[in-house]
């Protein structure tokens, strides 16, 4: 998972509640186990007409905000089905940062564990980042999560809160595998001790 530290990038202003994960990727999109390639379907049924052709009042269809790499939306962002896909297919697109009110608790957690960083401001702050979101390519937003602010385009800091855990996994880039990995030796250790002793019970490899 890549590290998460200091992130300026341009911010596409989503003004909706309750996007749920069939929005952000459609079930139709879910046969892969794979974390990448999804990023082109990412909110499909919003990006794309009937035909397959763009829907340019989509702002994701937009420049500058092809390229963006912060999202701000409104309420309940990712409620509906708990699947992982949401949070890949976000960052696949290009997604590192995501900014609500509110968050549905599974993507939330999904958001962490993918490398997102989900962050909780109050609404009317919402409103204030998509504003200065639609200045356009020049008006860039900084997410410092070492000091946990969002730097605006004026300078002025906004303060979020952030779980100190989850936070550092985020700087180092750690996620549940990574996290295992960190205790590779012990569990080596502990499987070779333990293959002596009951030599007919299969061995764990980390490889």
């Amino acid at each position: 998972m890549d590290k998460f530290t200091v992130l300026t990038g341009i911010a596409a202003p989503l003004p909706e509640e309750n996007i749920d994960t069939d929005k952000i990727i459609p079930a139709r999109f879910l046969k892969t186990t794979k974390r990448s390639g999804l990023g082109v379907n990412a909110f499909d049924s919003m990006r794309y007409r009937p035909d397959g052709s763009e829907n340019p009042d989509f702002v994701l269809n937009q420049e500058p905000y092809r390229k963006a790499e912060i999202l701000i939306t409104f309420d309940n962002l990712g409620c509906g089905s708990s699947r992982e896909h949401a949070p890949w297919a976000l960052l696949d697109f290009g997604i590192r940062c995501v900014i609500a009110p509110s968050f549905a608790d599974i993507f939330h957690n999904n958001c962490f564990k993918n490398g997102i960083l989900p962050i909780v401001l109050p609404r009317a702050v919402c409103v204030q980042l998509m504003a200065d979101a639609r200045m356009g390519g020049n008006a860039r937003l900084t997410i410092d999560l070492p000091r946990q602010v969002v730097i605006r385009p004026d300078g002025s800091e906004v303060p979020f809160e952030v779980d100190p855990l989850r936070k550092k996994l985020l700087l180092e880039g750690l996620d549940d595998i990574g996290q295992t990995l960190q205790h590779e030796k012990a569990i080596e250790t502990f499987e070779t001790v333990r293959a002596q002793a009951q030599p007919w019970i299969p061995r764990i490899v980390l490889d």
